[in-house]
């Protein structure tokens, strides 16, 4: 727990300067210890990394007495920046977690130097029942380790307050959502697994066109948590993408 009011894990070296931070931001209802096999990857190649359960979920329940919006995940993620001196970080996210780091990167532009979208899940437009059908088509994709991981992450975070982060998400995703990826100007990637259905690959698409220096990518092999399914193969996208040049094509990078 972070003197800031909620849990965060930490891998690899301090932060240090030259060397950008990542921040791993996960999905409803979620901790992110689905995030560790990809935390330790990308620490293990040097790289400082942090991997918080957000405000009002799993070991952050306590942090918040109900469940908070994205815009307020967000400003928590940004005091988090500020109380570890992270500097302009990497920020990976999946799922509706995209959602809170596109509220990041366009109210704090400063603490995001580049930014990776991991099957960002709130298509505008798209029911909020369609949505649920679109995540039960897809728990078979997912690794069994996964699933069980998910179920734990629920029951603690707890029914009721996952259903009001999905609500606050579905406004989120008909409103604010697109508005702040345009407002977005840090070098974006934009992933999904090959068998996400989920995050369609026109939907990715649409996503990294709508920040100012964005392109999308795919996993073979890999479903809606890409990262988690297939960490080897997300852990060198995202290095490889780190260390390139804006407008440039990277790894895995999708037609």
């Amino acid at each position: 727990m972070t003197d800031i009011g909620f849990f965060a894990r930490s891998f690899g070296p301090p932060p240090r300067e030259g060397r950008p931070a990542m921040v791993l931001v996960h999905g409803l209802g979620l901790s992110g210890r689905y995030f560790v096999p990809l935390a330790r990857r990308l620490a293990a190649g040097g790289a400082t990394v942090v991997v918080p359960d957000l405000p009002g979920n799993a070991r952050s329940r306590a942090a918040e007495h109900r469940a908070p919006g994205v815009g307020q995940c967000a400003e928590a993620l940004a005091r988090l920046h500020r109380r570890l001196s992270l500097g302009p970080s990497v920020l990976v996210a999946n799922s509706v977690g995209c959602q809170v780091a596109a509220a990041l990167a366009a109210r704090h532009p400063r603490l995001v130097g580049r930014l990776v979208l991991v099957g960002p899940a709130l298509e505008p437009g798209v029911s909020g029942w369609r949505q649920c059908a679109r995540l039960v088509a897809d728990a078979p994709r997912e690794p069994l380790g996964l699933l069980g991981l998910a179920a734990f992450d629920y029951l603690v975070t707890g029914p009721l307050r996952c259903a009001a982060s999905f609500g606050h998400a579905l406004r989120d995703a008909a409103g604010a959502f697109e508005g702040n990826l345009s407002r977005v100007r840090a070098p974006t990637l934009v992933v999904r697994g090959a068998g996400d259905t989920i995050a369609s690959g026109t939907w990715t698409r649409r996503v990294a066109g709508l920040v100012a220096d964005g392109r999308a990518g795919e996993i073979p092999g890999a479903a809606h948590a890409a990262h988690y399914g297939a960490p080897d193969a997300m852990a060198a996208l995202i290095e490889k993408f780190t260390v390139g040049e804006p407008g440039r094509s990277t790894v895995g990078e999708a037609g």
